[in-house]
């Protein structure tokens, strides 16, 4: 015990933490109890047992959260944020008519700055109320989704969408280059990242993806693409070219460490091979696949193979909702059913998908992804005491498996609390509320 107690911002004392550590794996059941994490300048300082760390830090804010997990900040590395604006648009389609037929006529007929912006706005809400304290983004007018985290203080990586044809936002993929590349050197904020968002491999051709592989490592930039999401795209890969998608992108250089490849659904083993040399990660969108019934990723073949897994939601028109929680629930019952294996995706890699491994996949595991000294403080407290919760044998079983996200009470992002008692504190529920609605009746009239 310390003569006079250290001066921090925020104490935060809890019954029970998961702090997905890399470095020290936790205990078999990745819970330990009774513990405070001191917060200052938006970094975690000291974590430990709530006796010692009470006694030598004195928070300027002291939160005691009885029942309560602190867990790390979900972090959802796929979506398409301002699709919130277009949830429940057009349901029950299979993905290419969806595409089509519907969301890419609507896109060009209502995407618009505005549009972003608003749907932005009501996406991040969505998500912090859901414990996402961080977020990648992949959509038209990103400078308008940077200017919602900004004023938000939410956390993200946009990757600034690129495709050959034009589009609502550039006019083809050398304009949403340059257009991304300036806005990448004109923020400063902190919280804000970039990437590179080349569509797809049916969408940028073998010119536009050079020119991605050399300015990503000129500008040290990552690269998210869509990819291997049906096996209808492979096979027609296949017929244009004699060739899988990521054979194709491996040929171009486009894989690498610094590469995020989402779905991945319609792999063999030569993709797995060649995905796992890389060391790409991949971004696995469950429920998503599922609605679209695009197939399934072979979560448990991945980890077998020691690549990264992060989770991510993609965008509310296809899912319909921005919930990480649930998608991690999604995630681990479907891993055991594609693997015909109970303990495939068990709760700890469940909860990593969602925290570290999307941390490493955004290239952010320095900062984020876990609760440990010199990270920032991006945590959510999730209510255990609730009647639904009970009994609690394992905070991590209830948390994966159970309907824990209206119980996530207060949620951090960099030591700055964006939620109390279920109640946004950076945002207007009520004017984002109304917005949408204005789209909503606007876009109505004409469908």
């Amino acid at each position: 015990m310390t003569a006079h107690k250290i001066a921090v911002d925020t104490t935060i004392s809890a019954d029970w933490l998961a702090a997905v550590d890399q470095h020290n794996p936790a205990p078999s059941s990745g819970i330990t109890e009774r513990q405070t994490i001191a917060i200052d300048n938006g970094i975690i300082v000291a974590i430990g047992d709530s006796e010692t760390i009470l006694a030598d830090y004195q928070g300027r804010q002291h939160h005691q959260l009885d029942q309560h997990l602190l867990i790390p900040g979900l972090i959802n590395a796929h979506g398409h944020s301002a699709m919130t604006l277009l949830r429940g648009y057009a349901d029950d389609y299979p993905l290419m008519e969806w595409l089509q037929q519907h969301i890419w006529p609507a896109e060009q007929q209502w995407v618009e700055e505005s549009f972003v912006r608003d749907g932005s706005d009501l996406a991040i809400a969505e998500m912090l109320l859901g414990g996402t304290t961080c977020f990648s983004d992949m959509y038209f007018f990103p400078e308008q989704t940077a200017a919602a985290c900004i004023d938000a203080g939410m956390r993200a990586q946009l990757c600034f969408p690129i495709l050959d044809f034009p589009n609502n936002w550039s006019d083809n993929a050398d304009d949403a280059i340059d257009k991304g590349l300036a806005l990448a050197s004109a923020t400063t904020d902190s919280l804000i990242s970039f990437a590179f968002g080349p569509h797809a491999p049916y969408t940028v051709g073998d010119d536009s993806m050079k020119k991605i592989v050399n300015l990503a490592k000129q500008h040290q930039l990552a690269v998210q693409i869509h990819c291997h999401e049906t096996q209808h795209e492979v096979d027609d890969a296949i017929k244009e070219t004699g060739k899988r998608p990521l054979q194709r992108l491996d040929e171009l250089g486009l894989l690498s460490d610094n590469t995020q490849l989402v779905h991945m659904t319609a792999l063999n083993d030569d993709d797995i091979a060649i995905t796992q040399r890389s060391g790409a990660s991949v971004i696995h969108c469950p429920e998503s696949n599922l609605k679209l019934a695009s197939g399934f990723c072979p979560v448990q073949q991945l980890h077998h193979r020691d690549i990264n897994v992060a989770i991510g939601t993609d965008g509310a028109a296809s899912n319909n909702d921005l919930d990480l929680l649930g998608e991690l629930r999604t995630a681990a019952l479907l891993a055991k059913a594609v693997a015909s294996d109970a303990s495939a995706v068990n709760t700890q890699q469940a909860l990593a998908m969602a925290t570290i491994n999307g941390a490493k996949a955004l290239g952010l595991d320095d900062k984020i992804g876990s609760l440990e000294i010199g990270k920032f403080a991006d945590i959510v407290a999730i209510d255990m005491g609730t009647v639904t919760a009970q009994p609690v044998y394992n905070p991590l079983s209830q948390l994966i498996y159970g309907n824990n996200s209206a119980a996530i009470n207060h949620v951090w992002v960099a030591g700055e609390q964006k939620v109390c008692n279920r109640q946004l504190t950076s945002l207007d529920a009520d004017n984002i509320y109304q917005r949408a609605c204005v789209w909503r009746d606007k876009i109505k009239k004409t469908s």
